[in-house]
């Protein structure tokens, strides 16, 4: 018999939980609050792997770019090739190149534009940067030494109205002094690549050849430092702790070795913070159901008051009439929390696929590739964002039965027997 196998409490919640009630409305009650948990479930899953999965786009868009991790020196890197030999031996780092970094103004007819001007040679830089791998028109092998050619990105372009071959004039943030005054410093520059990456390098970096950045900007040293790539972008601050404890024994502590969060982690923190906000907004509909929860079960226990007044004759503590009824709310939450996870993590899987197939079936397009960096709502469930939403819908379901069980094994057998 399962009345054997099962404790007691856990028996009498279950079968309380199953049994037919006079009461309608009290089913109605445990239903709402079962679907509301699912729905809150449901919605937290999907909605934090569209937040993961769009954090996880802004991170490898921007550091197809952006380097993993850089080493530079306030004084310059003289002999960066000796740099690279020493770097390239610390475990976890696939490949450098040198990079001389510098502001500077592009002006174009009446368009102009501030951007971060990186000196990066062509060859190498294929090592550490997937930026041919995007370049729209033209190519990164242009950027030929003594010829100022420059590599932009395409919504510079298109705000400055230029293509491959333009001449456009590069304002630097540096003086000349001349008998007519004191003016600006500027070169102009040829337009020989166009990237798209789909973040806000495409508006902001343009890349020119090492050794032309180098008279640009009038540095000492042929290279302000390195710019590393790592195995893996997501593991780059361990590796570049590793390659700054190398570095410090056989260089100068002006040199620092840094991961891309010290450039970038404003952004990605900005995104995690949006996300814990949703989470917690989200939680909201998990928290009425478990109140909705404490309200089927007030109404539960005053229609068994005469069945708990039997229980206790019989020899029924107040712990166990307690526990009985603990059981028997949480088991509605854990219904709604199973079937909203589950439900959850799969529409999450194949959200993406499930919204390419409604723009088909109704003509339209959700993200125009033209206005937005992805064609495809990306989507990345994670087990960790699961697990926590099911142990705090389990958590919150437990805590509003506490108070409805507590009055239950507060019933005095004489006092409801009374009256019935």
């Amino acid at each position: 018999m399962l009345s054997e196998r099962l404790p007691l409490p856990l028996f009498i919640g279950l079968r309380y939980l199953k049994a037919k009630r006079r009461n309608q409305f009290i089913s109605f009650v445990s239903i709402f609050s079962l679907v509301g948990m699912a729905f809150g479930c449901f919605a937290l899953v999907v909605v934090l792997s569209v937040m993961n999965g769009f954090d996880d786009q802004i991170k490898r868009r921007i550091l197809s770019v952006v380097p993993h991790g850089f080493i530079q020196s306030a004084d310059g890197v003289a002999d960066w090739q000796a740099l690279q030999n020493e770097v390239g031996q610390v475990p976890g780092v696939v490949a450098s190149a040198p990079f001389i970094q510098g502001y500077g103004m592009l002006s174009y007819g009446y368009g102009i534009q501030g951007v971060e001007v990186q000196g990066v040679d062509p060859e190498a830089e294929q090592q550490v940067s997937e930026v041919t791998e995007h370049m729209l028109v033209g190519s990164l092998e242009a950027l030929q030494p003594g010829e100022f050619g420059i590599v932009i990105g395409r919504l510079l372009a298109r705000y400055l109205g230029v293509t491959t071959g333009d001449k456009i004039l590069l304002v630097l943030p540096q003086f000349s002094v001349t008998p007519a005054g004191v003016f600006p410093r500027q070169k102009r520059v040829t337009v020989v690549g166009v990237f798209e990456v789909g973040a806000k390098q495409d508006q902001s970096l343009a890349l020119v050849n090492l050794e032309d950045a180098q008279k640009l900007y009038r540095t000492l040293q042929p290279a302000d430092g390195l710019r590393v790539r790592t195995e893996n972008l997501y593991t780059a601050g361990a590796t570049m702790q590793l390659v700054s404890e190398k570095l410090a024994a056989s260089y100068s502590p002006s040199i620092t070795a840094v991961d891309w969060s010290h450039t970038q982690g404003g952004l990605f923190r900005a995104v995690k913070m949006e996300k814990i906000v949703v989470g917690c907004l989200l939680m909201i509909i998990v928290a009425v159901a478990a109140f909705n929860i404490v309200t089927s079960l007030v109404l539960m226990v005053s229609d068994k008051r005469a069945n708990i007044a039997v229980l206790r004759t019989m020899g029924m503590s107040p712990l166990q009439v307690m526990a009985a009824f603990v059981v028997q709310g949480s088991a509605v939450g854990v219904l709604g929390i199973i079937v909203g996870s589950l439900l959850g993590s799969v529409v999450a899987i194949y959200i993406g696929d499930l919204v390419t197939l409604a723009e088909r079936l109704f003509g339209t397009q959700l993200f125009d590739p033209n206005v937005y960096f992805v064609s495809k709502l990306p989507s990345v469930w994670q087990l960790s964002d699961t697990l926590f939403i099911a142990v705090m819908g389990l958590f919150m379901s437990l805590l509003a039965t506490l108070y409805p069980a507590y009055q239950a094994s507060r019933v005095q057998p004489a006092e409801a027997l009374r009256y019935d």
